[in-house]
């Protein structure tokens, strides 16, 4: 291929090709140019935007366009949408507020709901913007300085169909725009309104944990400081509690036993006596035989695990009551007070702890006062009679004399019931005189007693326990054994005054044990524990709490019979002691045995007065039926040959002092052996003694009518008592 000037042919046709035809593109711009100065003339001071359009300058499409030949349908609506894109924004949003208003959508917007992805296209511009940004400044105008530069596709004809299109709409517009006025002085704009502002507020649905467990509303105030374990164990006794009877009773104390083994003691205590009081002050009125389940298992639980139990129970009991008194709710009171008498009952405290609070009651004597009094005089009015008559006494002189103060008050006679009020001086007045109603005969649980007796209930009385000291918020260590002593600045000096005179005595007692041949430390402690107690019942807990080891437990009843026969006098202060410990464990009793036969052993050598004081002790022993008359099988009391003067004065004795009780008694201490057939030889050796040596030596017909009663009690092989 030829090249001229550097350049080939093809190459330069191509470029004269071009250039024709960028002259006649230039020169039909130039003719357009001047026909859009001309129309401008008559349109709208804004005219609408136009869309960048090029249209290839063929000759087939102008001879097309200047036939006037019809359009397709594709056409026109590129020719509408063309024209609708050079609408102003403004327009597009004039049609948006009137969609809003006509559809009621919230805010005016026909966006949804802002999902927070709106912030990722901040900046960004739309696509209607990114067409126009050239040309369309703030107020929706066309920049003057560009339209030189764009290409014009539509014609006149198509910009007058436009705006005649235009002001159909902004009539529509208008008229909608009244209407919704209209609505608007109806309140349609206020409910607009109100809703925007709801919608501003409106928060989402919280939601729901399916892990979170359903707590009851008494359980909520706990549910944060208790952990599951603690929360199940309280579970677990509530149920066991509710099923609580008195057939039940002891499978059930013996459960919840064990469940507190499982546990430390302070929150045993705390959830099982807290379940306890809940369930009585918290739940519907309460009968006696209710209060006396409760109480008996509190007892139970008492001898099982320890007094502690039921000295913390009843801490909480004193608490819940004055709270219940404060809040006047004399359901709860009632409830309460019958567990705490039927707690007396059954020996869990004292009939001091009663009496304290009988006394707080009758110093006030409202209407809850009296109501409480009655409860409890109703329960264990006799019991408390009988425990203690001169507190009973005291007690009833107090609430004569606050009544008569009453009475004297013109006031007083209204904020008592009257009628309540005679009811319990009447009550009270029939406890006095030892007169029991026919409705008022106590129901006895015997199978409860029975349990109990097996479980030694008898160790577990709470003593010295006064009702000041289970409200006390600052008691500490074990506050139940110490009673309601409290040492305070103002009786230092007594104190220290006591205390030295109980080292004075405790070097007397010392002195006087190693006396009487007390050669042990063992044996000096025992000495003065049984010398220096209060009472029996102080004595007996003493003796309890050494620490023995082995057999040692032994000493207590060879030194308490060797104390008993050093008296001047017989004293029953060693036969109740004796007996207690008898009654508590039976090894005891055995001791007891082995060192009264070796005291018989030593009848010749023995003294007038402990010859004397030993057969008053074995007497008494027979009477409280702690010994049996087994205890003579070792004395061959029907041999002559044996039978020395001082050891016929001493059974003689013995069986004198026997015969000193009431027949039934006499009849039920020996019918004891009369069924048992390895006693023999001892109940024919006691017919000849009693009438060989006691029955003739006699000087009434008391000691023979008793002989004939003992006999027949003798030959009473069905062993029935009277």
């Amino acid at each position: 291929m030829e090249r001229v000037g550097g350049k080939s042919r093809r190459e330069k046709r191509k470029e004269a090709r071009l250039e024709k035809h960028r002259n006649r593109f230039l020169s039909w711009v130039e003719n357009q140019s001047g026909k859009n100065k001309k129309s401008n003339a008559t349109l709208d001071p804004k005219p609408a935007v136009e869309m960048k359009f090029k249209e290839k300058p063929s000759g087939l499409n102008k001879k097309k366009d200047l036939e006037g030949k019809p359009k397709t349908k594709f056409q026109e609506f590129l020719e509408i949408d063309m024209g609708q894109g050079a609408a102003s924004i403004e327009e597009d949003r004039v049609l948006e507020r009137r969609l809003a208003k006509k559809l009621k959508v919230k805010k005016g917007r026909l966006s949804g709901p802002d999902d927070g992805i709106n912030m990722l296209f901040e900046g960004l511009h739309s696509e209607l913007d990114s067409v126009f940004a050239d040309d369309i400044d703030i107020d929706g105008e066309i920049k003057e300085e560009d339209t030189c530069e764009r290409i014009n596709a539509t014609t006149s004809s198509d910009r007058n169909k436009r705006k005649r299109k235009k002001k159909r709409q902004e009539s529509e517009v208008a008229e909608e725009v009244n209407i919704e006025g209209s609505e608007t002085e109806n309140g349609g704009a206020e409910y607009l309104q109100e809703s925007d502002e709801e919608d501003q507020h409106v928060e989402e649905p919280p939601v729901m944990d399916v892990s979170v467990k359903y707590v009851a509303p008494n359980l909520r105030a706990c549910a944060n400081t208790e952990s599951e374990e603690i929360s199940q164990i309280r579970r677990r006794v509530r149920g066991l509690l509710n099923r609580l009877s008195e057939s039940n009773v002891e499978s059930i104390t013996q459960e919840v036993a064990a469940i507190f083994r499982s546990v430390s003691r302070s929150v045993g205590c705390q959830v099982i006596g807290g379940e306890v009081v809940t369930s009585c002050s918290g739940g519907p009125r309460g009968n006696e035989q209710y209060a006396a389940v409760f109480s008996a298992f509190v007892a139970g639980m008492a001898c099982l695990v320890g007094i502690d139990f039921s000295a913390k129970l009843l801490a909480s009991l004193a608490e819940s009551f004055e709270v219940e008194y404060l809040k006047e709710d004399g359901l709860s009171l009632r409830n309460l007070t019958l567990l705490l008498s039927y707690m007396c009952i059954f020996g869990v405290c004292s009939s001091d702890l009663i009496f304290d609070l009988l006394s707080e009651l009758s110093k006030r004597l409202t209407e809850l006062d009296v109501s409480t009094i009655l409860t409890i005089l109703q329960s264990c009015g006799m019991k408390l009679r009988g425990e203690d008559p001169i507190s009973m006494k005291d007690f009833v002189l107090s609430i004569q004399n606050r009544v008569n103060e009453l009475k004297s008050l013109s006031a007083g006679e209204g904020k008592i019931n009257c009628r309540r009020m005679e009811f319990m001086l009447e009550t009270i007045c029939d406890i006095k005189n030892n007169k029991r109603r026919a409705k008022e005969d106590p129901v006895h649980h015997t199978r409860i007693k029975k349990w109990l007796q097996k479980l030694k209930a008898e160790d577990i009385l709470l003593r010295g326990l006064k009702w000041s000291k289970l409200l006390d918020p600052e008691k500490k260590g074990q506050w139940w054994l110490s009673g309601d002593v409290v040492s305070t600045i103002e009786n230092v000096e007594d104190d220290v005054t006591t205390i030295s005179k109980e080292v004075l005595e405790a070097q007397k007692l010392v002195q006087l044990a190693a006396a009487q041949r007390m050669n042990t430390d063992l044996r000096k402690a025992i000495f003065c524990i049984i010398m220096s107690g209060e009472d029996y019942i102080d004595a007996f807990e003493k003796l309890l709490r050494l620490d023995f080891s082995g057999k040692q437990d032994r000493e207590i009843m060879r030194v308490l019979v060797d104390c008993c026969l050093q008296e001047k006098m017989f004293n029953k202060y060693y036969t109740v002691l004796a007996s207690k410990l008898c009654s508590h464990g039976k090894n005891h009793k055995f001791s007891l045995q082995y060192c009264i036969w070796d005291h018989f052993k030593e009848l010749e050598n023995m003294e007038l007065q402990r010859s004397m004081n030993l057969a008053k002790f074995v007497a008494e022993m027979l009477a409280r039926f702690s010994l049996s008359l087994a205890i003579l099988k070792t004395v061959d009391l029907a041999n002559p040959k044996h039978l020395t003067p001082k050891t016929v004065m001493h059974f003689r004795m013995l069986f004198e002092s026997i015969f000193e009780n009431g027949d039934a008694l006499v009849w039920n201490i020996f019918t004891r052996i009369a069924a048992l057939p390895e006693l023999e030889m001892l109940r024919s050796s006691l017919v000849f003694f009693i009438k060989q040596y006691v029955v003739a030596a006699g000087t009434g017909k008391s000691t023979a009518g008793k002989y004939k009663i003992a006999k027949k009690a003798l030959d009473n092989v069905a062993g029935v008592l009277m």
